[in-house]
């Protein structure tokens, strides 16, 4: 039985983190476990994610998860927007909540720079050279 779609196409948070992801080099959707997912051989963002607080599952609809260098983990997690998702959490990954689709530049260029460093974590080197190319 496949997983119920958790998004919605016309989002418009999901069609800001649709241009950031799939302007990487290489880059393609799937959507996976109900959620779109950005890749090249390997998931570098999901659009959406779930944790699990108390025993109860919570929907973070609007959110990215990401995985970041190992360094920023810890300070993006003291971040009020950020949380471990479910089964991807014990990996390194984290959610973050995403800015409304018209917040200032800088909120959605931070929401580019996360992607883009978990691009770099899960991408082979000729994609990232020529990502570097650019």
């Amino acid at each position: 039985m496949p997983h119920p779609r958790m998004f919605d196409e016309d989002d418009p948070q999901l069609a800001r983190v649709r241009e950031i992801a799939l302007g990487f080099p290489g880059a393609a959707e799937k959507i996976t476990h109900g959620h779109p997912a950005f890749f090249t051989t390997k998931v570098f963002a999901y659009y959406g994610g779930s944790e699990r607080v108390d025993g109860e599952w919570i929907q973070h609809t609007h959110t990215v998860l990401v995985l970041p260098e190992a360094g920023e983990r810890e300070p993006l997690l003291a971040d009020d927007r950020c949380y471990v998702p479910a089964y991807l959490g014990a990996y390194g990954w984290l959610g973050m909540a995403l800015p409304a689709p018209r917040a200032a530049r800088r909120a959605w260029a931070e929401i580019a720079e996360l992607i883009d460093a978990s691009y770099r974590n899960t991408a082979g080197r000729r994609l990232i050279a020529e990502l570097d190319a650019r």
